[in-house]
C-alpha cells in the first residue's frame, strides 16, 4: 500500500511537470535550465564527421591485447579473470602504486607462466600505456573521479576501452564519451557486471520469450551498506564524492538489467525522472567520524522513478549508509508475469504461457502467488541463457561475483574477436550514468521532473529491440 501510494504521489508530479503550458525558462546558475517546470539540461548537436556508433562494430581482432589501469579493489581479479580467455594476452599494467603493479605480476601472471607486462606507475603512467601501439583494449578500474579523462585519453590514442561504473559522474562527462566514441569510431563499454548475473540473464530471455507479455515497469537498486569497507577506498575517495554529491550516485547496477529488458534506446528511451532523498544521518556521522566535516549531501537513502517514451516506469532505490541485507530489487513486471530476485527469487506466470508439459498440476498455479519450486526450477532450467549455458561452468570456476564478472569478460572479448558490437554500448554508459546528476538536480528542486538527455540524437528508434549478438 505504502509503496502503491508512492507510485501515485510521484507520477502526480511527474505528470504535473509535463503538461504545464507555456514558457517559462529561467537561468539557474546550474548546468540546466527550467523549462514548463521541468529541469532541462544542455543537448549538445553532433559535430560534423562525428558518426553514431550504435550497433557499431569494428574488424575481428583475433588477439585481443590489454593494457590494466588500476590494480587496487578490482583490478587484480579483472587481470585473473582475461587469463581464462583464449585469445587474451596482458600487454600492460598500471596502478599509481608500483608495488601493486608488482604484486599482480607475481601472483597473477608470474603463477601461471605467462609473460610479465610492461610496467607503468605513478600519476602519469597511465598516459604512456595509453601511448603504446601494442594495446587494443584499455581496461580501467580506478576510482570514479578518473574514468572520464582515462577513457577519452585512450579512444584519442586509438584504443578500445571498457571501464568500470560508474563511467561518467555528470552529464558534461556523459557527453565526453559518447562524442570521443562517435569521433574515434572506437568501443566504449560500462562492465556493468549485473547485467550477466545468472538470474537476470534467464529473466531477459524469458522476457524475449514473451512469458511475462509487455513488460510495462521495472526495478533496481543499490542497496549495500558499505560500513566495513569505507576505509579501503584509496584515499577515501568514494566516501568524499558521496560526501560532496546528492542523488543516486551509483544507480548501474540496478538499472542496466532493466534497461536491457526495456530495449532502452533500441525502439523505447527514458525520457523523464523523478527523484526524492532523506536527509544524511547516517552519512553525515560517518563523515564526521572519518573527515571531521558537518555537512554530508547524499541521502541516506535516494528513490528515483523513470517514464519512457512509451510509458513504462522504472524505480531505483538507493541506500549505503544503513543496516540492511544486499538488495538490487531487480524485478519485472509484465501484463502476463512477474519476476522477483530480492529478497525471494521467483516468479508468477500464466499457466499457458509455460511450455507445454512443464505444469501438470495447473491447480497450483495462482496468479497471487510464486509459481512452485519445481516449475521455478523448470523455468531456470528451460530458459537458462544460451550464452549462460555455453560457459555457465568455467564461470563458476573462475568466479567474480559468482561468475557473472567472467561472463562479461568472455562476452567483451567474444564480440571483439569476432567483429561484433558489443553487448553494452557507450550510450549505455551515458544513460545509466547520467542518473547520478539528473537525480540530483531533482532533489535539490523538491522533486521536479527532469527531461533525460538523449545521448543517441534520436537514434533509439533505429533498432528493434536489444539482443546480444553472436556470430551467425
Amino acid at each position: 500500500m505504502k509503496r502503491a501510494l508512492f507510485y501515485l504521489i510521484t507520477l502526480s508530479i511527474l505528470t504535473l511537470g509535463l503538461t504545464q503550458c507555456g514558457s517559462n525558462t529561467k537561468e539557474t546558475g546550474k548546468p540546466y535550465s527550467i523549462v514548463d517546470n521541468a529541469i532541462v539540461f544542455d543537448e549538445p548537436e553532433r559535430i560534423e564527421g562525428q558518426k553514431s556508433v550504435l550497433q557499431f562494430s569494428v574488424d575481428p581482432i583475433d588477439t585481443v591485447r590489454i593494457g590494466f589501469i588500476g590494480l587496487g579493489m578490482r583490478g587484480p581479479d579483472a587481470v585473473n579473470r582475461m587469463t581464462y580467455i583464449k585469445g587474451v594476452e596482458v600487454k600492460a599494467l598500471c596502478d599509481l602504486f608500483p608495488e601493486r603493479v608488482e604484486n599482480v605480476q607475481k601472483n597473477v601472471l608470474e603463477k601461471k607462466s605467462l609473460p610479465r607486462a610492461a610496467e607503468y606507475s605513478g600519476e602519469e603512467g597511465w598516459k604512456e600505456l595509453c601511448q603504446r601501439d601494442d594495446i587494443d583494449l584499455v581496461y580501467i578500474c580506478t576510482d570514479w573521479k578518473n574514468h572520464v579523462p582515462m577513457a577519452v585519453y585512450a579512444m584519442q590514442h586509438g584504443k578500445h576501452v571498457a571501464v568500470e561504473v560508474p563511467a561518467a559522474t555528470s552529464i558534461e562527462e556523459c557527453w565526453q564519451l559518447v562524442d570521443v566514441a562517435e569521433q574515434t569510431q572506437r568501443h566504449c563499454m560500462m562492465l556493468e557486471n549485473c547485467c550477466y548475473d545468472f538470474f537476470e540473464m534467464t529473466c531477459l530471455n524469458m522476457a524475449q520469450h514473451g512469458l511475462f507479455g509487455e513488460v510495462i515497469h521495472g526495478e533496481g537498486a543499490y542497496i549495500h551498506n558499505l560500513e566495513p569497507f569505507w576505509e579501503y577506498y584509496q584515499g577515501n575517495w568514494r566516501l568524499a564524492f558521496n560526501q560532496e554529491h546528492s542523488g543516486d550516485v551509483y544507480a548501474t547496477h540496478g538499472l542496466g538489467p532493466v534497461c536491457q529488458v526495456l530495449d532502452i534506446h533500441r525502439g523505447d528511451r527514458m525520457e523523464y525522472l523523478v527523484s526524492m532523498s532523506t536527509p544524511s544521518i547516517n552519512g553525515k556521522k560517518l563523515a564526521k567520524k572519518m573527515m571531521n566535516v558537518d555537512t554530508f549531501a547524499n541521502g541516506d537513502m535516494t528513490t528515483t522513478l523513470i517514464k519512457t517514451n512509451k510509458g513504462k516506469t522504472i524505480l531505483l532505490e538507493h541506500n549505503v549508509y544503513t543496516p540492511r541485507p544486499y538488495n538490487r530489487l531487480y524485478q519485472l513486471t509484465g501484463t502476463e508475469g512477474f519476476a522477483n530476485k530480492y529478497p525471494i527469487e521467483g516468479f508468477t506466470l500464466k499457466g499457458e504461457n509455460l511450455p507445454e508439459g512443464m505444469v501438470p498440476d495447473h491447480e497450483k498455479l495462482d496468479y497471487h502467488d510464486w509459481v512452485p519450486q519445481h516449475i521455478k526450477d523448470s523455468l531456470l532450467t528451460v530458459y537458462k541463457h544460451p550464452i549462460v549455458a555455453e560457459i555457465e561452468e568455467l564461470a563458476k570456476e573462475v568466479g567474480g561475483h559468482g561468475g557473472m564478472d567472467f561472463i562479461m569478460d568472455y562476452r567483451l572479448i567474444y564480440c571483439l574477436q569476432n567483429g561484433l558490437p558489443l553487448d553494452q554500448d557507450v550510450y549505455d554508459a551515458a544513460e545509466w550514468s547520467c542518473i547520478g546528476e539528473l537525480s540530483a538536480a531533482s532533489i535539490e528542486n523538491n522533486g521536479m521532473p527532469v527531461k533525460m538527455p538523449d545521448f543517441t540524437r534520436g537514434d533509439w528508434k533505429k533498432v528493434d529491440g536489444f539482443q546480444l549478438a553472436t556470430k551467425k
